[in-house]
């Protein structure tokens, strides 16, 4: 597909790929005749029943603790912009603009399943609003994860003339974001605001853009582990295939041939290599840590793809049988419980990466000069950096503790049960975040016991070798005690841009 090709809305083949290259990549959205169709006549049914005499929840009957109270027929369509407005209530620091333009795309891609019975001139507007690159103010607090009200609510108000937005680096009045774009508003009918905001969108689009991260991630963690086999002067005994057939967990097979690929070619093969039998837990089991984020990162990406392709709105519109009813498809625990495994899974890997820096640092366990200084005693080398891995770890271990059960009933009772999913996401993002820094700390202590084992490159692995000339094009060996802090921003720079990577951990 060319990169600049648009990602074209079935209603069922949406991928977190789509969601990178539209939130990321700017890619242009549109909407596929057979998605219009199944639009259109969802739509035809939420017409019909909204001047029918049986009640529909937020159509022609209240939402919230007003629930069965009938709405007056000429109030339709004005109870579906005072709904918007009602629930945009988010406060906090706002979204950065790559995760709101995540949330619109999800947004788009429930509603072109067609279950949500919205106007196709409202979707039709979202898209234009998307493509146009006018973006929502969105503050990231207000949401339990029982339908992402709050941010959606943001997230809906410009489209018709209401909010704020972003456009061209300046925060605009939604009305005037709109008109700079050459965009009008858009007028809401029965159902269009309860379809805009009475969804998970928020979550599933900040959500699809971690799993991503979080590929990345392991792949930049799993290099740096590679490359501390070669200053540690590992045995790769446990690499074996016939080793990881013997118990053969999900992703750990996957893990031990990416090692084994980075490490093609290094004299660690040769016999006698290794400076031990058995190495510490944080070398010899690197691939059953990592095998295991590997598996939890499969789990969270699946979540993810079928939020991104469901309707799972409430009430859902059957086009088929035109009927609507009332679900709790809007209700995401399965996504939150996967994140909440997630972020206990790199947190299991941070807490390797720490260790296996560790060995690094210490003679007796890595037979290198003590904090990889050859400056002696009135040098401190990597010393002081052993705080920063603990500071780093101390947060990723808080981030990793579970949040999806600390809830409280609202709406008088009536919603009782949050999966507290949004949260839950955040804090997993903020795990990846950090665990960047462990990474790129591990890459400089790693080259740094290279250079001091006085390895000439043609003895690293393929990958290996790779991963070391990227550190030392752009951070020098440590000699002279220096300030470690911008080196290591250096390095993080690199690795969110991929500068260090090995293909896509998800497609192994």
């Amino acid at each position: 597909m060319s990169p600049d090709a648009p990602i074209t809305l079935s209603g069922h083949d949406a991928t977190i790929a789509a969601v990178v290259r539209v939130a990321r990549g700017g890619a242009k959205v549109a909407l596929s005749d057979g998605a219009r169709a199944q639009v259109v006549a969802a739509r035809a049914v939420v017409e019909r029943l909204a001047q029918s005499d049986e009640a529909i929840y937020g159509v022609n009957s209240a939402l919230g603790a007003n629930t069965g109270k009938p709405i007056p027929r000429d109030q339709l369509a004005a109870y579906q912009h005072r709904a918007v407005r009602a629930r945009a209530v988010g406060v906090g620091p706002v979204f950065p603009t790559d995760v709101v333009r995540a949330m619109m795309f999800a947004r788009a891609a429930g509603m072109a399943a067609g279950g949500s019975g919205v106007s196709p001139e409202v979707l039709d507007a979202l898209i234009a609003l998307l493509n146009a690159s006018v973006h929502p103010v969105v503050p990231s607090k207000g949401s339990i994860g029982v339908a992402d009200l709050a941010p959606l609510s943001h997230l809906a108000l410009p489209l018709f003339g209401e909010g704020s937005a972003e456009y061209r680096g300046e925060i605009l009045a939604g009305s005037v974001a709109l008109e700079r774009a050459g965009l009008r508003p858009v007028a809401l009918g029965a159902k269009d605001g309860i379809a805009l905001i009475s969804a998970n969108a928020a979550t599933v689009g900040h959500a699809a853009l971690v799993v991503h991260d979080a590929s990345r991630m392991l792949d930049a963690l799993s290099i740096a582990a590679a490359l501390s086999f070669e200053g540690f002067r590992a045995n790769l005994s446990p690499l074996d295939p016939r080793v990881q057939a013997a118990r053969p967990a999900p992703g750990q097979i996957e893990m031990a041939a990416q090692f084994t690929l980075l490490l093609a070619g290094s004299s660690l093969r040769q016999t006698g290599a290794a400076r031990r039998v058995q190495d510490p837990l944080s070398l010899r089991c690197v691939t059953q840590v990592h095998g295991a984020a590997l598996a939890a990162l499969r789990t969270a990406r699946d979540y993810v793809e079928l939020e991104l392709n469901s309707a799972a709105d409430s009430p859902l519109v059957l086009a088929d049988t035109g009927e609507m009813l009332s679900t709790g498809n809007f209700h995401i625990p399965g996504l939150a419980l996967a994140f909440e495994a997630l972020g206990l899974a790199f947190a299991h890997a941070a807490l390797v990466c720490v260790q296996r820096c560790q060995k690094l640092f210490n003679p007796a366990l890595s037979g290198l000069p003590l904090q990889l200084t050859t400056r002696g005693p009135e040098h401190s080398g990597f010393a002081t950096v052993q705080k920063t891995l603990t500071a780093l770890y101390n947060e990723i271990r808080h981030d990793a503790s579970p949040a999806t059960l600390d809830s409280l009933p609202v709406s008088e009772a009536v919603e009782d049960h949050a999966p507290m999913a949004p949260y839950v996401v955040a804090k997993t993002a903020a795990i990846v975040a950090k665990l960047r820094y462990l990474a790129a700390i591990e890459l400089l202590a790693a080259a740094q016991a290279v250079d001091l084992r006085e390895l000439p490159q043609a003895a690293l692995g393929k990958g290996t070798q790779a991963a070391y000339s990227a550190v030392r094009a752009r951070v020098p060996r440590l000699d002279e005690d220096r300030p470690l802090g911008p080196d290591i921003e250096i390095i993080v720079a690199l690795l969110a841009a991929g500068g260090i990577a090995t293909t896509d951990t998800l497609s192994k």
